[in-house]
């Protein structure tokens, strides 16, 4: 795709899908466009566009395919040890210190909900109580749907949890998995922009895994700041393993340990 077309493509997907295709990498988003079109039997954007404009469902079935969506349980398991054994510890005691009500958790960029349900089963395996606020959101709709119905989930997703994890949170029966009753009352679904839209504030934790490496450095920064503006001082921000903040004093934040960053206590 050419550049003058594709800032024509820009204009009417934010027009009729309200996503904002400047804030991702251009080549990367160029290439799935290109495939997107080619297998829609379309001779050009513009009779697609003229296509979507009447069909409701083809336009979801777009904007499914632009919010890209792969996750699972647990993934990157040292991770999620780490913030089990050091992170987790921290918060709690900080939590009671201050006397606030509860931790307070926020996975933004949830995708179909494996990374939210992984933090509810987290805490709740380390026995917190009050049971935390988890917020999960995501821009996906369909995504959200899967997420809000508790799966199906497939095997592969479910590999980095464990036998008894598998049958004390999910349906018997599976592959497909669906998470149980239980533990989805514990997560709250929100649509979402990260980019757009405004965030709640005085979180101990965001969990932002593998989402900003589809965006510009421009929105990573505007993004960075945004989630320091989220957190209370001394709460935490957990990237995916290859997302590194070169210089996270610039947005407010100290290098914790890997993936992890800390926001700075004034």
């Amino acid at each position: 795709m050419e550049r003058l077309e594709y800032e024509r493509v820009k204009v009417s997907i934010k027009t009729l899908l309200g996503i904002d295709l400047s804030y991702y990498k251009d080549e990367q988003m160029r290439r799935r466009l290109d495939s997107w079109l080619a297998r829609s039997n379309k001779a050009s954007w513009d009779e697609y566009f003229a296509w979507i404009r009447r069909d409701e469902q083809e336009r979801q079935r777009l904007r499914d395919y632009l919010t890209i969506n792969v996750s699972e349980f647990f993934r990157d398991p040292e991770r999620w040890q780490l913030l089990r054994t050091n992170i987790m510890p921290r918060l709690l005691q900080e939590q009671r210190q201050a006397r606030r009500p509860r931790l307070r958790i926020w996975s933004a960029g949830c995708s179909t909900g494996q990374e939210a349900y992984s933090l509810a089963m987290l805490c709740d395996e380390m026995g917190i109580r009050p049971t935390p606020y988890i917020l999960a959101t995501d821009l996906d709709r369909g995504a959200l749907k899967k997420a809000v119905a508790r799966g199906p989930y497939i095997a592969e997703e479910v590999r980095h949890v464990s036998p008894p994890l598998l049958q004390r949170y999910f349906e018997p029966g599976g592959p497909p998995y669906f998470v149980r009753e239980g533990l989805a009352q514990k997560v709250l679904f929100h649509e979402q922009n990260l980019l757009a839209d405004p965030f709640e504030e005085d979180f101990d934790l965001i969990i932002c895994r593998n989402v900003v490496i589809y965006f510009t450095n421009e929105a990573k920064e505007t993004l960075y700041k945004k989630f320091n503006q989220a957190l209370r001082p001394g709460g935490f921000l957990f990237l995916g393993g290859t997302e590194i903040i070169s210089h996270p004093q610039a947005y407010g934040f100290t290098s914790f340990q890997i993936s992890f960053y800390m926001k700075k206590v004034v």
